[in-house]
């Protein structure tokens, strides 16, 4: 079992679908078919994912140092104010339009004051309005702005009081309020992402409340978060590591309708006898073969090859025209000691778009 901050340290049923309401398998928007290829960066305003408890010595309002390393293990905790710097943010936006990027994944969390909610808000969280006036500014810089809550149980952190309420009532209610606000701020996106990753009990293994779920509550509550979105005109969009321990009901209930995004880190892509290489790299072949829109998704935790080996090829085994794009994901705060961190991972993508010009 992996996850995105031990990847380094590794890498050395049909009835109940018949039951779900028609709307979860319609057709995509007429957007969805652009030809242009996504270009994605993952930014976070939120980076409140991993911790539902906040250790003393992570109490404390401001970053550690000027270490990226020390200030990324210091954002893996809960924290009540908002990890963000404006500045930073603003910089890694036009570097991205001044290397011909298209697209930034925003993870909002508990970073925004909801109308609908306000009390998982941090100290220092966005409102409605000022996000809503920050994702017209990303549009006319030319950057398509997506809208990104996390609803695994893996990463329920932001959700405050609600983390210890999944699958109930309430829980549903202020899922769909959420996903609702956040689709009107944003406009009627083309895209929601909504995470669905590493919900098992080995990834909250740290965490002081556990929960998993399986089977067909697992798929109840999915089918649920993803009506919700596309009843707003909206396309869910996931990650699809489920499909790693799961894959023949992965392949069986999966809508079409919801774009996936397989991701892998490390940069051995060849078919040889490794099962980490089997079980992460094939599921983009896998994808492509049950007829699947994707947009793989790299990063530079590891080292500066992977992006481009991604593009490599996820561009070779997956026909074009299920293959919407790329991602590239950093998984640090944006704050000023991950500054060139960021930058890096946004030129890995530069390097990729010079040499397909």
């Amino acid at each position: 079992m992996t996850n995105r901050r031990d990847f380094i340290k590794q890498i050395a049923g049909v009835g109940m679908i018949a039951a779900m309401p028609n709307s979860i398998f319609s057709q995509v928007k007429k957007t969805d078919t652009k030809k242009t290829l996504i270009w994605a960066n993952l930014l976070h305003l939120s980076y409140n994912m991993w911790e539902d408890n906040t250790p003393e010595k992570y109490r404390t309002k401001t970053y550690p140092s000027n270490d990226c390393k020390e200030t990324m293990t210091w954002a893996q905790h809960y924290h009540p104010e908002l990890t963000f710097d404006k500045n930073v943010w603003d910089q890694l936006l036009e570097k991205m339009v001044e290397v011909g990027m298209n697209m930034v994944v925003i993870d909002l969390g508990d970073g925004v004051r909801y109308d609908s909610h306000p009390e998982i808000a941090v100290k220092g969280a966005w409102t409605p309005s000022q996000l809503k006036e920050e994702v017209r500014r990303i549009r006319r810089m030319g950057l398509e702005p997506i809208p990104k809550l996390n609803f695994s149980t893996g990463h329920k952190a932001w959700l405050g009081p609600y983390q210890r309420m999944i699958s109930t009532e309430k829980y549903y209610t202020v899922c769909k309020n959420l996903i609702e606000e956040v689709c009107q701020i944003f406009d009627t996106p083309r895209f929601f992402h909504l995470g669905m990753d590493e919900e098992t009990a080995w990834h909250q293994k740290t965490h002081e409340y556990v929960v998993i779920r399986q089977g067909e509550l697992w798929w109840h509550d999915f089918y649920y978060l993803i009506d919700v979105v596309q009843k707003q005109n909206v396309r869910p969009w996931i990650w699809s590591d489920y499909g790693w321990d799961h894959p023949d009901d992965f392949f069986r209930k999966m809508p079409k309708s919801v774009l996936q995004s397989n991701w892998y880190y490390a940069s051995q892509f060849e078919k040889i006898d490794n099962p980490i290489n089997e079980k992460y790299v094939r599921l983009y072949d896998k994808l492509e073969a049950h007829g699947f829109d994707q947009v793989p998704t790299g990063s530079n935790l590891q080292d500066d090859y992977n992006f481009e080996k991604t593009v490599a090829y996820c561009t070779k085994i997956v026909h074009p025209d299920r293959l919407k794009g790329f991602m590239q994901t950093i998984w640090r705060p944006t704050l000023p000691p991950c500054l060139n961190k960021h930058l890096e991972a946004i030129n890995l993508v530069s390097n990729v778009l010079i040499t397909r010009k």
